[in-house]
C-alpha cells in the first residue's frame, strides 16, 4: 500500500489548467511564485507519504474507540496531526489578518488531496475546518472572527458542520433542534441549544483541545421549513478570560457508527443541552442559517469531489504495482507462452488507462473548479458564476469516478481485490461514502437542473457549454458530446419539474465528462507542445498524451450515449410494483 505523491501531474495541471501563474499575477496571490507553488505541492506530498500513509491500513483496523463520551484516536493519529498543524498545512489559504497565509484556494486544495489520498480517513478531521472558516468570514463578526478563525486556521481546533438529524436527513428544513436567547445575566445574547445530531464528522476526538461545531438550529416562533433555520458557533468547550477552553458546554458525544469504511474518521452522534446548559454564538441573522451553511456546504461539496481523485490515485498506483508484478498466463496468440505479468494483457491494460483516465479527469474538473473560486475572490464574477456550476459536476461526478476507479482496482487485483490484506477493498469501502454525504449524488443533479440550470435563463450553463466547443477541433467525439449537451440543455430548459429531474443525472454525467474532457483536450495539446520543444520529463508528457487520448476516444462517446435517458422524462420511470 505505498503511496507516491503525483507531484508532476499535479503541478502540470496548476499550471495549465488552474493557471496558477494568473492568479499570482494578482496582488492577493502574488505569494504563489513558482517556486512557492512547487514547494508547497512538493512539500505537502512528502508529507502525505510519511506521516498520514503509514496510519491509513492503522485507522482502517483499529478504529476510534468510543467511552463515557470520549473518543480515543488510533495509535499514531494525535502524534501525526500535531506535525500537520505544526507545519502549517491548515493555513495555507486562510486570511493573513487571522494567521492564514493567504495563498489561493486552489493550493489548499492541492493539500487535501494529498492527505486524503495518504489517508482519506483520517484527513476528513480538516476537511470541514476551512468551511466554518469560510462561513465565519462570510458571515461572523469581527468578534467572532478573532477569537475562532486563529485557532481555527491553524488546526490548532477543527469546525464541524452540524446538520443531519435522526428525522431530517436530506430534508433539512425538518430538523428539531432548538435555539432559546439568553436574555439575562452573564450569557445574554447567546443562545441556549438543545437537540441531536447524526453523522457528524469528527464531532468528538482527541486530536484538538477544542471543537468548533456550526450547528443549525431553530429559534422561538421561527417558521417550518429552511427559512426558519439560524446557524450557531457551539464551541465543546467555553472559553475563558484569556481565550483559552475551560468550561464544559453541554455538548456530548452519545455514540460513534460503525461504517462500511472511513474507519479512520470518528462519525459521531451528538447530544446538546441535555445535562447542562449549551450555549451557541448566533452566525449572521436569526433564520439566515441557510445562507451561512451553504457557504460551508459549498466547500465541503468541492472537497468531497477532491475525495474522488484521493480513491481514484491511491487505487490506480496500487493496480499498476500489482499488475506489474502479478504473473498470469502467456499472452493471448503469442508463439512465446511464457507467462507475463498481467500489465501486459489488453484487458488489464484496459482497465489501468481508463483508472488512469478518469482520475485525472476528476483532478482537472476539481482544479479548475477551484481556480475559478480564486479568481471569483479577485472580482472575476463571471468565474465566480462559473464555479457555482461546476461544484455539483465536482462533487458528483468526481465521487462516481472515485468508486468506480475504486471497484476497478479491486478487478484487476482479481481474488486477491477481494482479500482485505491487499488493501484495495479499503479503497472500495471508503470511497463509497463520497456520493452520499455533503447532499448525495443524485441531490446534486437535482441542483443543477433546478438552480444552477435556471440562473440568467439557462445562459451561464450554455456559456460553459461554448467554451467547451471552443476547444473540441481534432477531437470528434468531444464535438458530438457537445452537440448532445447543447441539445439537452435547450430541453431542458422548457422541460416542467418532473421531467428535468428525471433526466437530471444523465444530464450531470454528460456536462461532467463534457467538461472534463474540453480539460483533457488542453493538457492533451499542453503536453505535445512540450514534447516538442523538449520541455518537460518526457514520460510524464508521453503518459499524459495516452491517458488523454483514451478519456477522449473511449470514455467521452459512452456519456454521448446517455442523452436519450436524459431527454426520456419522468413518463419512462413507472411506479414500482409493491414487494409482497
Amino acid at each position: 500500500m505505498t503511496y507516491t505523491p503525483p507531484t508532476t501531474e499535479q503541478l502540470f495541471v496548476l499550471n495549465h489548467i488552474a493557471r496558477i501563474d494568473a492568479m499570482a499575477a494578482h496582488d492577493k496571490f502574488a505569494a504563489a511564485t513558482p517556486d512557492m507553488v512547487e514547494a508547497i505541492v512538493t512539500g505537502i506530498g512528502e508529507f502525505a507519504a510519511d506521516v498520514y500513509a503509514p496510519l491509513n491500513r492503522v485507522g482502517d483496523t483499529q478504529n476510534p474507540k468510543w467511552q463515557d463520551g470520549k473518543v480515543t484516536m488510533p495509535p499514531g493519529f494525535k502524534q501525526a496531526y500535531k506535525q500537520f498543524v505544526e507545519a502549517g498545512w491548515g493555513s495555507i489559504d486562510g486570511p493573513g489578518e487571522y494567521g492564514g497565509q493567504d495563498l489561493p484556494f486552489t493550493l489548499a486544495t492541492v493539500v487535501i488531496e494529498a492527505l486524503g489520498s495518504a489517508n482519506m480517513g483520517f484527513s476528513l478531521c480538516s476537511i470541514l475546518t476551512p468551511g466554518a472558516i469560510h462561513a465565519l468570514m462570510a458571515y461572523g463578526t469581527e468578534e467572532q472572527r478573532a477569537t475562532w478563525l486563529p485557532k481555527l486556521i491553524t488546526g490548532e481546533w477543527n469546525g464541524t458542520m452540524n446538520l443531519t438529524e435522526p428525522a431530517a436527513g436530506s430534508d433539512v428544513g425538518a430538523l428539531r433542534s432548538t435555539a432559546e436567547k439568553v436574555t439575562e445575566g452573564e450569557h445574554a445574547g447567546l443562545y441556549k441549544i438543545k437537540g441531536q445530531k447524526i453523522f457528524i464528522t469528527f464531532g468528538e476526538h482527541d486530536l484538538t483541545d477544542n471543537i468548533v461545531h456550526l450547528v443549525l438550529a431553530r429559534t422561538p416562533g421561527a417558521p417550518e421549513g429552511t427559512r426558519g433555520i439560524s446557524l450557531f458557533l457551539v464551541p465543546k468547550y467555553r472559553l475563558d478570560a484569556e481565550g483559552k477552553p475551560a468550561h464544559s458546554n453541554g455538548v456530548h458525544c452519545a455514540s460513534i457508527e460503525h461504517k462500511l469504511g472511513i474507519h479512520g474518521s470518528p462519525t459521531a452522534v451528538m447530544v446538546y443541552g441535555e445535562d447542562e446548559d449549551c450555549l451557541g454564538e448566533i452566525v449572521g441573522d436569526e433564520m439566515g442559517g441557510m445562507r451561512a451553511m451553504f457557504v460551508m456546504m459549498n466547500n465541503a461539496r468541492l472537497m468531497i469531489g477532491c475525495q474522488g481523485i484521493q480513491i481514484g490515485e491511491r487505487a490506480t498506483q496500487q493496480a499498476q504495482r500489482f499488475a506489474a508484478e502479478r504473473v498470469q498466463s502467456a499472452l493471448a496468440g503469442s508463439p512465446d507462452r511464457t507467462p507475463v505479468t498481467i500489465d501486459q494483457h489488453p484487458d488489464v491494460r484496459r482497465m489501468l488507462w481508463r483508472m488512469r483516465a478518469q482520475t485525472e479527469a476528476a483532478r482537472a474538473l476539481t482544479y479548475y473548479a477551484a481556480a475559478q473560486i480564486d479568481f471569483g475572490k479577485l472580482g472575476d464574477e463571471a468565474a465566480a458564476m462559473r464555479a457555482e456550476i461546476l461544484i455539483p459536476l465536482v462533487k458528483a461526478h468526481a465521487t462516481d469516478i472515485g468508486c468506480e476507479v475504486a471497484s476497478l482496482g479491486i478487478q484487476v487485483h482479481g481474488g486477491m481485490g477481494f482479500i482485505e490484506e491487499t488493501g484495495a477493498a479499503q479503497h472500495y469501502r471508503d470511497a463509497r461514502i463520497a456520493p452520499i454525504y455533503e447532499g448525495t449524488n443524485g441531490i446534486q443533479a437535482a441542483d443543477l437542473v433546478g438552480r444552477k440550470l435556471g440562473m440568467a435563463g439557462g445562459d451561464l450553463v450554455r456559456g460553459l457549454i461554448d467554451d467547451i466547443a471552443h476547444g473540441t477541433a481534432d477531437f470528434p467525439e468531444l464535438q458530438q458530446l457537445v452537440d448532445a449537451c447543447r441539445a439537452v440543455t435547450d430541453w431542458m430548459v422548457g422541460a416542467n419539474t418532473a421531467d428535468r429531474l428525471a433526466g437530471s443525472y444523465p444530464y450531470l454525467t454528460m456536462l461532467a465528462t463534457a467538461t472534463c474532457g474540453w480539460l483533457m483536450a488542453i493538457q492533451h495539446k499542453a503536453a505535445r507542445a512540450a514534447l516538442g520543444e523538449g520541455q518537460g520529463d518526457r514520460d510524464f508528457l508521453e503518459a499524459k498524451i495516452v491517458s488523454t487520448r483514451f478519456y477522449l476516444q473511449q470514455i467521452v462517446p459512452a456519456a454521448t450515449g446517455l442523452a436519450a435517458s436524459a431527454l426520456a422524462g419522468d413518463a419512462a420511470l413507472e411506479p414500482l410494483p409493491a414487494i409482497a
